[in-house]
């Protein structure tokens, strides 16, 4: 399909019979004669004098060669294009970061995998986060790690391989043996400063309660608000705990409330899966349609034939002149 990407160009086809209309014609001075007793010739001769300058008769050919290259250049500067046909593809409305709890109490191995076998609920977590993963294509992603302190393990990405890889790479105690909610959170946040989506979504694990943010678990969820963050809490451990091992799940319940999110409690890998497969339901994925058409232009080719219907012209003129015999 062709398409013209300056159509109001065509306007300037009719400016040559304006300046025709409103302009004079150009007037080219030729060589005379003097005579002594003019008027006693003209008298003689039985003819009309008339001024000393005359406009230069155009052939037919010479017409149409004019009206043609004027018409292909004002076509060129209507910058004809030759569109392909849409190609259609669809992206993710939604970004997603997975902030994961690695302090040192998430090396407990009692992390329930079937009615038989326990695991250390890192490896628990990760085995499910993968699962997860295999099912996020077309979504952009972030993975956040934290423990005393917070880091970005993989920033808001499409490329969920790797997003995987580097989180099976994650150890226990690689950031720390304590707990940082609100740091993650804040950390979260500036990731999501550079997303442009409407929504916007943290699933936040941990299996204990904040032990050393510089910034409190309630403040960062009233700042994630703001942002419009929705957060999501997930419970590892275990409630009734002592210590850093016992999970703080009122405040993980306020911070979920204080977003729009919502608050779970998972004690093994079937409880874990139930959760993400709510999360769609609490949060549906949004999806943005696209389309593209790739352009070629064709201006060259009018504009190509216009230099070669003048070269031709000018070669005619030239070799006509040069083969007339001279007077």
């Amino acid at each position: 399909m062709i398409e013209l990407a300056a159509p109001l160009a065509l306007l300037l086809l009719p400016l040559p019979l304006l300046v025709m209309w409103l302009a004079p014609a150009h007037k080219r001075q030729m060589p005379a004669l003097r005579l002594p007793f003019f008027q006693r010739y003209v008298a003689a001769a039985g003819v009309t004098p008339a001024a000393g300058a005359q406009v230069v008769p155009r052939t037919r050919l010479q017409w149409l060669l004019g009206a043609l290259c004027w018409a292909l250049l004002v076509l060129a500067l209507a910058r004809p294009e030759q569109v392909s046909a849409p190609i259609h593809w669809q992206t993710s409305a939604r970004d997603l970061i997975l902030a994961v709890d690695i302090s040192g109490s998430m090396d407990e191995n009692d992390f329930a995998a079937s009615e038989e076998d326990t695991l250390q609920r890192l490896a628990g977590v990760k085995q499910v986060i993968a699962e997860f993963l295999d099912g996020r294509e077309g979504e952009r992603m972030a993975l956040i790690v934290f423990g005393s302190q917070a880091f970005v393990q993989s920033p808001l990405t499409e490329d969920l391989d790797t997003l995987q890889a580097l989180l099976a790479r994650t150890e226990v105690g690689m950031a720390g043996p304590h707990t940082a909610l609100g740091d993650a959170i804040g950390l979260a946040i500036r990731q999501f400063d550079a997303s442009e989506v409407e929504q916007r979504l943290l699933i936040l694990l941990s299996d204990g309660a904040d032990t050393g943010s510089r910034m409190s678990p309630i403040n960062a969820a009233e700042i994630a608000a703001d942002r419009r963050v929705r957060i999501v809490t997930i419970a590892i451990g275990d409630p009734d705990g002592s210590g850093e091992n016992r999970v703080d799940t009122a405040t993980l319940k306020t911070i979920a409330s204080t977003t729009g999110g919502a608050e779970f409690l998972a004690t093994d890998q079937a409880a874990l899966k139930h959760v993400y497969d709510q999360i769609d339901e609490l949060a549906p994925r949004k999806v943005s349609d696209h389309s593209y058409r790739e352009r070629r232009s064709l201006a060259v080719w009018p504009m190509g034939l216009v230099f070669l219907l003048v070269a031709l012209a000018w070669a005619w003129r030239n070799l006509g002149l040069r083969r007339r015999p001279a007077a």
